[in-house]
């Protein structure tokens, strides 16, 4: 795996869409959203990748109240696929690997477990493959937490499908943020007892993956915790192109 030596400057939230779905007993407000991290070197590290154009979505699933997909996002920040250098795969759901296949110049970052459980041929993921599992992608495999470069690490919370992986990032004015991605997608479900959800693959270690990441919150005293599809929460931050710094 190649060496790192810049630090985290700049994190963009890149909201794909926003829609309004029933869920855990209660009308939702959903986002699907990507993240681009700008390092101090100038080098960019994109996490996810959203919801592929060519997929349909779920039938009886609301349209989305807006749209935009994470090509477009980077073109209006003057970036291209080519100026990704790093691609965090959290996991291979549909919504958060469909452009990964643009990203050619990139190298890809993956929990071994999660990448081995896809390639096995698991369904769940087969609706994207042809863009996470294109020939011409660079696949690096990791194992667990993981100080992917100084100030961001990579954080293994199964449960809501094996290695998917959490990110902690270190600010130089916000200080430390989590994104939890799926491993917490609501903000009301950041407790300890937490149940599993339908995409929920495991509710043993979806509790234990939420207890790691509210004790690492208080340990590593994170300012921010932003939470994978909390719509209503998205709406509350800076998104694209404001950042946090």
């Amino acid at each position: 795996m190649t060496t790192y030596t810049a630090t985290p400057q700049k994190l963009y939230l890149l909201p794909v869409s926003y829609s309004t779905v029933p869920a855990a007993g209660r009308t939702l407000e959903m986002v699907m959203g990507c993240y681009l991290v700008e390092m101090s070197d100038g080098t960019h590290v994109l996490i996810d990748s959203g919801f592929p154009a060519d997929v349909p979505r779920p039938a009886g699933t609301p349209p989305p109240q807006q749209e935009k997909n994470v090509l477009a996002h980077l073109a209006d920040l003057g970036l291209s696929p080519a100026n990704i250098d790093v691609l965090i795969c959290t996991h291979f759901d549909v919504d958060h690997a469909g452009y990964h296949d643009a990203f050619t110049q990139a190298e890809l970052v993956v929990q071994r477990s999660h990448y081995e459980l896809a390639r096995g041929g698991h369904p769940r993921f087969a609706a994207a493959r042809s863009h996470w599992d294109h020939p011409n992608l660079r696949y690096q495999m990791v194992d667990g937490d993981t100080e992917l470069m100084p100030g961001l690490t990579l954080l293994e919370t199964s449960g809501h499908t094996t290695g998917h992986q959490s990110v902690l990032l270190r600010l130089p004015q916000t200080g430390p943020v989590l994104l939890t991605i799926d491993a917490v997608l609501m903000q009301f479900a950041f407790t300890p007892d937490r149940p599993a959800w339908p995409m929920d693959e495991n509710e043993e270690q979806v509790r234990a993956s939420t207890r790691k990441l509210l004790t690492l919150t208080e340990q590593e005293h994170v300012s921010l915790v932003i939470f994978g599809h909390d719509g209503g929460q998205w709406k509350t931050l800076k998104t694209a192109p404001a950042y946090y710094a």
